[in-house]
């Protein structure tokens, strides 16, 4: 599936951009001058992993980080761009999920390599119109990243990568841990049906081998921003009217009349509504981000 990232068309000279997408928020850093080395990542989920990766020798910019705005809309400023111009590191996630990245990239001119997360993955076969690219759910491509990132960093600053190595191993186990509690829920619970308003927890449902049961043209309308059509309307909501699924997996960063009557009538037929989002929530980093997803899911299952 494809969201409504565009490019970015440039204003103005250096200065205005903008842009309606998947995505929101501003950018929250600027280079620094003190000699750490400079990141920007399109969003605060790949920000936190650098992070935790690279410490103090980092500062790291995530250009969408804001978990209470519409994920579907976003401005960007002379700010983010000479962010990216003083990037030392680029990561984007790719798939067409933020395009900005290469337009934002292509404006500043910017030397620094790229780390496009969806080709990372070997997710994408190509030619899959249906290809869900919210890949920051699937644990072993971010296993990938962390070990991408890693060699970037230390390429970046050799004197640091004992440090790198030591942090990127510690949030792998972690990483795999999050595999291993999502192949326990596999064993109980594969085979079980659920529904989401958009595809962004697909690829933890796959793992926990759950099966979604949403109309495609349902899903795919909500994440393109178009009309939904009747039939696929009235088809969703009779998973929740007649009790065929056991959870509603709502995006909590878009919403719509149709999605509010979706979660309405998974509520009013006491099925779970677990909210999911694109970014991360205040004052979480990947790994308890993604733990609670996993806690909200079998909460649900057990319901």
């Amino acid at each position: 599936m494809h969201n409504r990232l565009l490019a970015l068309p440039l204003v103005a000279g250096a200065a205005a951009l903008a842009l309606t997408g998947c995505a929101t928020s501003s950018a929250s850093g600027e280079a620094s001058g003190d000699g750490t080395i400079n990141v920007v990542a399109s969003t605060n989920v790949y920000g936190s992993i650098v992070k935790t990766i690279g410490g103090d020798a980092v500062t790291v910019t995530s250009i969408l980080s804001d978990p209470s705005q519409d994920p579907h809309s976003f401005e960007s400023s002379a700010r983010t761009q000479l962010s990216v111009s003083k990037a030392d590191l680029l990561i984007e996630n790719g798939g067409g999920y933020d395009d900005f990245m290469t337009t934002l990239a292509d404006a500043s001119d910017t030397k620094a390599d790229t780390i496009n997360v969806v080709k990372l993955s070997g997710l994408d076969k190509g030619g899959d119109a249906e290809f869900n690219e919210h890949v920051f759910y699937s644990y072993p491509t971010m296993v990938k990243l962390v070990d991408a990132v890693t060699k970037d960093l230390s390429a970046l600053d050799e004197s640091g990568k004992d440090a790198f190595e030591k942090n990127a191993a510690t949030l792998t186990t972690k990483l795999e841990d999050l595999e291993s509690q999502t192949d326990a829920v596999k064993q109980q619970d594969s085979g079980d049906e659920v529904a989401y308003t958009e595809p962004v927890p697909g690829y933890l449902f796959d793992a926990m081998g759950l099966e979604n049961e949403t109309p495609p043209d349902f899903s795919e309308a909500i994440e393109e921003g178009d009309d939904v059509p009747p039939a696929a309307l009235r088809d969703t909501l009779a998973l929740f009217t007649g009790k065929r699924v056991q959870l509603l997996a709502y995006n909590n960063q878009a919403s719509s009349p149709e999605t509010e009557q979706v979660q309405k009538a998974a509520e009013q037929n006491d099925i779970p509504v677990v909210g999911v989002t694109e970014t991360l929530p205040e004052g979480q980093d990947y790994v308890s981000w993604q733990q609670a997803n996993i806690d909200a899911v079998k909460a649900a299952l057990q319901k």
